[in-house]
């Protein structure tokens, strides 16, 4: 922080005491750095979009599923895209409630999709339910994927 507030000070005092040679060079840096911003803008809101197109669902499948990992899930890619990578954390809600009953604690399960999703396709998974509060029930849950973060091939 220090550091920052001296270069700021110096850029200032070089900016007044020399106009004519820090002036074309704060524009320039100025210009860069907003292009950089730019494109980092760009790039987030692309991923962002191709996320959205993704066709999640999880449900609480005992039957079609092993004991162990009853959470049935579902993913359609709707992208032009490839997915090439997929992380989620799943949320448990109670119908028609906002509050998350997962218990995201360190020790939760990280929960990773299909390495090579082509446009179009779909995969199907089982996995396994996270930890609940005490006193719910995973059969009367909705659970929903939550903080997707993935990439997708250009």
């Amino acid at each position: 922080m220090l550091i920052g507030v001296v270069l700021v000070i110096t850029w200032l005092i070089l900016l007044l005491r020399y106009p004519a040679k820090a002036l074309p060079v704060s524009l320039a840096a100025f210009v860069g750095l907003g292009l950089v911003a730019a494109w980092v803008l760009w790039e987030e809101s692309r991923e962002t979009r191709q996320l959205a197109r993704l066709d999640l669902q999880i449900a609480y499948a005992p039957e079609h599923c092993p004991a162990d990992r009853p959470l049935r899930l579902k993913i359609r890619n709707g992208n032009d895209a490839p997915l090439t990578e997929l992380r989620w954390r799943i949320a448990a809600y109670a119908p028609g409630d906002s509050i998350n009953l997962a218990d995201n604690l360190y020790s939760s399960p990280r929960y990773r999709g299909p390495g090579d999703l082509q446009p179009g396709a779909d995969w199907q998974d089982c996995l396994p339910i996270p930890p609940l509060r005490p006193g719910y029930r995973p059969q009367t849950l909705e659970f929903r994927a939550e903080r997707l973060q993935g990439s997708f091939a250009n």
